[in-house]
């Protein structure tokens, strides 16, 4: 069977997660229980985790020419990522992001992207025959919004199926980037920051994402966390529960659920149908610590996901 093909276009991030009995306040100092480092970049980890189920991946992003830089390269080429469009700088270091996780498995993050910043329109264009090659592309809003915009308009001018996580939130966004995005992708801080709407209800998560629909994206997949996620698009609403877990991190749970939808879309499964195996794989990860660490492969999944 032909592997789906799915080019993500993002930053790359070194985590640097510290773990703590609680997320400190202002001005507060606090001892953590342990420290770990690992991959992340919401773009990497939605093109990891796409990988890691089977997905012919390729992956647009810029790194520092720097230690961390080259662990990311090899990280990539480690779970079969395409990295021809993956670029050095010596400009910038690579990104980071700095991360600390309570006992709770709540996060607080702060990301400095570093060479992401310096990714370029020329250097879009040029990854044009990817894009056009794959079934599904991915984007988000780590890398500066004319580079993220840029790689829309080329996969809408290629008929490519767009996928686009407005992560991390900001207020404002251009009407033009709402109409390129097929499935607008926000969980439920960034639903509520882009419309000023609660979320706490199903219904008025419906009357949050219909706004977002009124502003030209094609349909809404919003994330809930532990209610799953809720599709509303011209047809209507329809509610995909998650099955209850215990969470030990939920750091990157978001982007498991984005690249494992990718995935399942470009294999051509129905929207409500890849939401609700992308919630299956979603919780799968929270049960792990980590990012991309806690993504499972897909033999470590139950095959009637893949069925």
């Amino acid at each position: 069977m032909e592997r789906p093909k799915i080019c993500v276009v993002g930053a790359s991030n070194l985590d640097l997660i510290s773990y703590v009995p609680r997320l400190p306040k202002m001005g507060e100092t606090l001892h953590g229980d342990r420290f770990q480092m690992g991959f992340g970049g919401k773009g990497a980890n939605q093109a990891v985790m796409a990988a890691k189920l089977g997905g012919d991946v390729a992956m647009v992003t810029k790194l520092g020419d720097d230690i961390f830089g080259r662990d990311t390269l090899q990280n990539f080429e480690r779970v079969g990522i395409d990295i021809s469009h993956v670029h050095i700088t010596d400009q910038a270091f690579s990104g980071v992001a700095p991360i600390a996780v309570d006992a709770d498995g709540n996060n607080s993050i702060i990301i400095v992207t570093g060479a992401n910043d310096l990714l370029t329109e020329k250097e879009i264009e040029a990854a044009r025959p990817a894009i056009a090659a794959a079934g599904i592309v991915v984007c988000q809003l780590e890398i500066p919004l004319p580079i993220t915009m840029a790689a829309l308009r080329i996969a809408r001018e290629e008929d490519v199926t767009t996928i686009f996580n407005p992560a991390p939130a900001r207020p404002d966004l251009p009407d033009e980037l709402y109409r390129l995005s097929d499935i607008f992708c926000p969980n439920e801080t960034e639903t509520e920051l882009l419309t000023g709407m609660p979320v706490s209800t199903l219904d008025e998560a419906e009357a949050a994402a219909r706004s977002l629909l009124a502003r030209g994206a094609g349909a809404v997949v919003l994330t809930l966390g532990e209610r799953g996620a809720l599709l509303v698009n011209e047809e209507g609403a329809t509610h995909i529960p998650a099955e209850a877990v215990q969470a030990l991190d939920t750091t990157g749970a978001g982007d498991a659920f984005v690249g494992s939808l990718a995935y399942f879309l470009a294999l051509g499964k129905p929207m409500t149908d890849a939401i609700a195996r992308a919630n299956r794989i979603a919780a799968v990860s929270v049960q792990a610590a980590g990012t991309q660490s806690s993504f499972p492969t897909a033999a470590d999944l139950p095959g009637d996901l893949f069925t």
